[in-house]
């Protein structure tokens, strides 16, 4: 296709000037490559960050017993619901936002960003003072008095953690919107040693500071993800070039349409995140049955897969803020060419880190586990098998997460939540039963369904981006 285009300035990373040659045409895409990985590395380092320090505290409560760690997994079973539900919110910002800053409508991105920032303070409110009755939750669920006082404990410390950490969400998916994801890095990465002392000071009383065990490791997140939106917002204030948006401007001001597109948007973004994390955490309840060791094999893998994860979920930020600049300035041919080349670098990307893992698949539990112990031994075998397995979906779980980022650009997530509902329920979970139980493949078995419904969802989610975006039509920006 020929186009013949004046060139003219435009947002730094945009393309505004076209060629009928097809050497103007590569150049073209080499540019989206490049743009699309000048924003999506600092983005999948800052989800690696994030990951890094949950990793941190697990490591630090680890040393206290095993029932603090048993029991961090059950208050987390608390909080992440309420957690995933207002980080799809706030997810929505970046649609928001990047469609704005597209349409060069720089009062628009800041109201984008005031409307995530007022979702997170009106929904973390009530959901931090449910939290507070962690340990009566827990028990009226059936657990023990043991386990349940000692996540209470670790609920009343991470209490008020939310907010804070909402709005460093927002704040970091505006600075991405605009085109400068980097300084949400740079606190991210500053934060993960401060956490750690912090973490290690409250739990055993070091450095003149009380004693707090697992009250002081929830106090010491709550602590940090204050500090890290106390930093975000100064960076946003105070810095080139996000203190001419003046973020705070008229922060009071309501803006209910906005909100109410917010709500539209971000809302189904929480159902298939929801759905999604569904799957995989039943799916440990499938593998307890089978046996101990097949459960510990079954958590090593997915540690590593959640860890991959994290890069495909980074390039999915900036397919979301690619295609929404692109929707903003009214541009489908460069609706379509942001999206299909975030989902082009998201699976390339992930072949290259598939193929670290089959190769280092039986080294990798080790890391876990060590190599003095027998029962250990045979953990680590079937972890290395499951790593191997994971081949067929690790790949594809990349895409579907790219593709789902491209949609959100679209303001497109309704239709892929009922999508993740056929994938990973209706297929995923019913497949991993079946092979598991009926078929008598075991854990091996419950690893095949997860194939199965992530091929699915991401070939739903790439055949949908595409009729999106064959037309030609656009939704409007805000």
């Amino acid at each position: 296709m020929a186009f013949a285009m004046v060139p003219r300035m435009h947002h730094p990373g945009t393309i505004t000037a076209a060629t009928s040659a097809p050497q103007g045409e590569r150049f073209v895409w080499r540019n989206e490559v490049a743009d699309t990985v000048k924003l999506a590395w600092p983005m999948a380092l800052t989800q690696l960050g994030q990951i890094t320090m949950m990793t941190t505290d697990l490591a630090l409560i680890g040393r206290l017993s095993e029932a603090a760690v048993a029991s961090v997994g059950l208050a987390h079973l608390v909080l992440f619901l309420g957690f995933v539900f207002g980080m799809g919110l706030v997810s929505a910002v970046a649609t928001l936002a990047a469609q704005a800053y597209g349409a060069r409508e720089p009062r628009m991105v800041r109201r984008s960003l005031r409307m995530g920032l007022w979702a997170a303070v009106i929904l973390g409110i009530p959901i931090n003072v449910v939290q507070m009755w962690g340990e009566d939750i827990l028990i009226a669920a059936g657990q023990t008095q043991e386990a349940a006082a000692l996540a209470g404990r670790y609920l009343l410390g991470l209490a008020w953690s939310m907010i804070p950490a909402w709005c460093f969400i927002a704040l970091r998916n505006f600075m991405g919107a605009v085109n400068r994801p980097e300084p949400a890095l740079w606190i991210t990465l500053i934060a993960i040693p401060v956490n750690a002392l912090l973490a290690y000071a409250l739990i055993h009383g070091y450095y003149g500071l009380p004693r707090l065990d697992l009250l002081g490791a929830g106090l010491a997140t709550t602590i940090v993800n204050l500090g890290m939106c106390a930093a975000a917002v100064w960076v946003c204030c105070a810095l080139h070039p996000f203190k001419k948006y003046r973020v705070l401007g008229r922060f009071w001001r309501m803006d209910w349409e906005l909100m109410r597109q917010l709500i539209v948007i971000g809302v189904p973004i929480s159902g298939t995140m929801l759905l999604e994390w569904g799957l995989f955490s039943s799916a440990a309840i499938l593998v307890g049955w089978i046996g101990t060791m097949a459960l510990a094999a079954h958590q090593i893998a997915l540690q590593i897969a959640a860890i991959l994860f994290m890069v495909p979920f980074g390039i999915s930020m900036a397919a979301t803020v690619r295609v929404g600049h692109a929707v903003g300035r009214g541009d489908p041919v460069g609706t379509r060419r942001a999206g299909f080349t975030a989902m082009a670098l998201g699976g390339a990307i992930m072949v290259i880190l598939t193929l670290l893992v089959v190769l280092f698949r039986n080294v990798i539990p080790q890391l876990f586990l060590g190599d003095s112990v027998t029962p250990g031994g045979e953990t680590a075998r079937v972890a290395a098998a499951l790593l191997l397995l994971g081949t067929t979906w690790f790949i594809m779980d990349g895409v579907q997460a790219v593709a789902a980022g491209a949609l959100r650009g679209l303001n497109d997530t309704q239709v892929p939540m009922l999508y993740a509902a056929l994938s990973f329920w209706a297929v995923g979970f019913s497949s991993a039963y079946a092979l598991a139980f009926w078929f008598g493949f075991g854990v091996f078995g419950v690893w095949i369904g997860f194939s199965l419904a992530l091929w699915l969802f991401a070939l739903l989610l790439t055949v949908r981006f595409r009729n999106l975006t064959a037309s030609g039509h656009l939704p409007k920006a805000p």
